[in-house]
């Protein structure tokens, strides 16, 4: 093989390779070395073995990932890849084959896995599809339906989307596109962050990828070959934002026992057969878990076991997704997009895009430029993208084809930031407009971007979402003479959410108290108490968070009186004038990294930084106001594109190229992160370091 691998003064790997498998290979092999712990996890949850070294809390993730049928679900995508297009299929596997190549070396690097008693495993070829469909099978928050469901039941129907924002567990992100005619270069910038849960180590990865076909740098998933999501050419970028698209469905099932212990489900058409299975999910340190995986015409059952005796009934909660249905997972666009040339070859390519559903933005050193809509969203009743639908009932079903896809034509700019707008047509609920509007806003205020000029828009701190929550608070009547104090610092604070601030802390300090004091009025008593349902979509179903997402529509609509609002209001700043002064914003609103194996060190409360930003901030920090201040969702990674010239663009991720504890780029961008910088892109070979061996 001629592969090469260079590296820059951050460690993100450049690869060099004679063809694009070989590349491809190239590109498994170091991510093996770089991030072998991290793979291993993500091959474990999509198979749903991780409690089996990581203990019983992961217990109802493997629970859901194998009712799910997550590893046969891919393994189905596979198939039906190597029957319309063998080429990707073995471009895949050549992936595959780097990963089992690296992994060995990889593991010996990571302490994790002694740590555990983890041996490293082997990749299939269907492993990267599992892996794609684990980390994105929630993306589109069907659990938000069973919160609706319980909305409608436990306070009324009329309330059903009363709570409608963006939810708790979902990701969103922003993105930018700025037309040559707005910039000193005269090309186009394309730019933005993706928000996820943050994860150490992180959800992206920075790469190059370059043959004689290609030359690409861009962000990759960790255990998927090619560059998704965001990538640079040289002659075109691309980069994408959740569309916020309804595209899986829940059916209620009614489900019976046969006299030979099989299952049986009612459909429009009477009772079906229903496939079933039973499967052993293993635990470190505990018994195992015996689970019936039961599959309808509709799709797998989710939701618990049911009686094993003959005759016996009982309802259940199947989840209908695209690619179970359709064996289809789009990686055939994949290597077409490395291959892109214009915002025309991109534009093709992700006419085969399945899911996660995206808005994409485009531009090439042509002038062209691109806002689309991709993905795979079903045409069905409305009622499938509200709430669970019953199973036996007909009109539920989905259309032969897909609906079609809105685009927009570019003037000046684009914005793209989950809000309701190019993809309205196919969602329910989309975030707050204040991202979207204040990109905007800042974009407007020149006619001469650079890519420097254009990452300071991803550190605006501008919370715009305060203002009605700050409306009330001057509304709020006679107050004691230290909450009027107090109310007069909140109606002159500026609205950013700097972490060095004590006016957004104190801000921060009483919406937390509203929050809880809301979630506590007695309308919502039928929202409280456990949820019926397993605990991989509890995120969704808790009241608390879920009143912090919609307070702004709660201030001004809904069940809680306008009284009982106003008198809210009074008591949080009487609370919060007469308890000790509250902190500046960063020094409770930290860092909070999802670890499959959290360091014991990491527990300290001052192991991760202090953040700027907030929920609804272009520098986007989520949090659970009322409840913690603690930020688990944030800017997974920044980027800015630049089609003048690649080498000034610029990316960064939450903490570096290497995922082996100790490395000197473990957490080298860290700093840089915070800071809201970026890391230079270097492409120029003679400015790299080759990796010998």
């Amino acid at each position: 093989m001629s592969i090469e691998v260079y590296r820059d003064a951050y460690g993100v790997p450049h690869l060099r390779a004679a063809d694009p498998a070989e590349l491809a290979f190239a590109q498994g092999r170091v991510t093996a070395r770089d991030r072998a712990w991290q793979l291993e996890v993500e091959r474990h949850r999509a198979q749903g073995t991780t409690a089996a070294f990581l203990g019983a809390g992961e217990t109802g993730w493997d629970v859901f990932a194998r009712r799910v049928r997550l590893a046969d679900t891919a393994r189905r995508c596979l198939a039906r890849l190597e029957e319309t297009d063998p080429q990707t299929a073995d471009w895949v596997r050549a992936y595959a084959d780097g990963v089992n190549d690296g992994l060995a070396e990889g593991a010996r690097r990571a302490p994790e896995f002694a740590a555990t008693g983890l041996a490293p495993g082997r990749w299939e070829a269907w492993t990267p599809l599992a892996v794609w469909l684990s980390t994105h099978i929630l993306f589109a928050g069907f659990p938000t339906k069973l919160w609706r469901d319980r909305v409608a039941t436990g306070l009324g129907e009329e309330w059903t989307e009363l709570f409608a924002a963006d939810g708790p567990a979902t990701a969103g992100s922003n993105g930018w596109l700025v037309a040559g005619e707005r910039t000193a270069s005269g090309a186009a910038l394309v730019a933005g962050d993706p928000h996820r849960f943050i994860e150490a180590p992180g959800v992206y990865q920075q790469i190059r990828l370059a043959c004689p076909a290609y030359d690409v740098v861009g962000l990759a998933v960790p255990g998927v070959p090619g560059l998704a999501h965001f990538g640079h050419t040289g002659r075109v970028a691309w980069a994408i934002t959740n569309a916020m698209a309804d595209y899986q469905d829940l059916y209620r099932e009614r489900l019976r026992r046969t006299a030979d212990g099989g299952v049986e489900a009612l459909g429009p058409d009477g009772w079906r057969p229903a496939a079933a299975h039973t499967e052993t999910v293993e635990v470190a340190g505990g018994a195992p878990v015996t689970v019936e995986l039961v599959e309808t015409a509709r799709g797998p059952v989710l939701t618990d076991d049911g009686p094993a005796e003959p005759g016996a009934a009982w309802e259940g909660l199947s989840l209908r997704y695209v690619p179970r249905v359709t064996g289809l997972l789009g990686f055939e666009v994949l290597p077409r997009l490395l291959a892109a040339r214009t915002v025309a070859d991109v534009d093709t390519a992700l006419d085969a895009w399945v899911e996660p559903v995206n808005v994409v933005l485009a531009a090439d050193t042509e002038g062209g430029l691109l806002h689309r809509v991709a993905g795979h969203v079903p045409v069905r009743d409305r009622a499938n993208s509200l709430r669970p639908v019953p199973a036996w009932e007909p009109g539920h079903d989905w259309a032969a084809k897909p609906a079609p896809l809105p685009r927009a034509e570019v003037r000046g700019r684009a914005v793209m930031a989950n809000a309701r707008g190019l993809a309205a047509p196919l969602g329910v609920e989309f975030a707050p407009a204040h991202r979207a509007d204040r990109i905007a806003e800042l974009l407007d205020a020149s006619d001469a971007w650079t890519p420097e000029a254009t990452a300071a828009v991803h550190r605006d701190t501008d919370n715009r979402a305060a203002a009605r929550l700050l409306a009330a608070v001057e509304a709020a009547g006679e107050l004691s003479p230290a909450a009027a104090e107090l109310r007069g610092r909140l109606l002159a604070w500026d609205r950013r959410m700097e972490a060095d601030s004590a006016d957004a802390g104190l801000y921060a300090a009483v919406r937390g108290a509203v929050v809880r004091r809301l979630a506590g009025h007695e309308v919502f008593a039928g929202l409280r108490g456990p949820a019926p349902h397993p605990e991989v979509f509890h995120p969704w179903l808790y009241l608390g968070p879920r009143v912090g997402l919609a307070l702004e529509t709660l201030l001004v609509a809904g069940p809680v009186p306008t009284a009982d609002v106003a008198r809210t209001v009074r008591e949080a700043l009487e609370e919060t004038a007469a308890g000790e002064p509250p902190a500046v914003w960063g020094a409770t609103h930290r860092l909070a990294p999802w670890q499959a194996l959290p360091d014991p060190a990491d527990a300290a409360a001052d192991r991760w930084p202090g953040l700027g930003g907030d929920h609804d901030c272009v520098l986007s920090t989520s949090s659970a106001p009322g409840y913690t201040d603690l930020s688990a969702r944030a800017s997974a990674a920044r980027y800015v594109w630049d089609l003048a010239d690649r080498e000034r663009s610029g990316w960064i991720v939450p903490f570096g190229a290497s995922g082996v504890a100790g490395d000197p780029h473990h957490e080298d961008q860290l700093p840089l992160w915070l800071r809201g910088e970026l890391a230079p892109v270097t492409t120029d070979w003679n400015r790299l370091t080759k990796e010998q061996g």
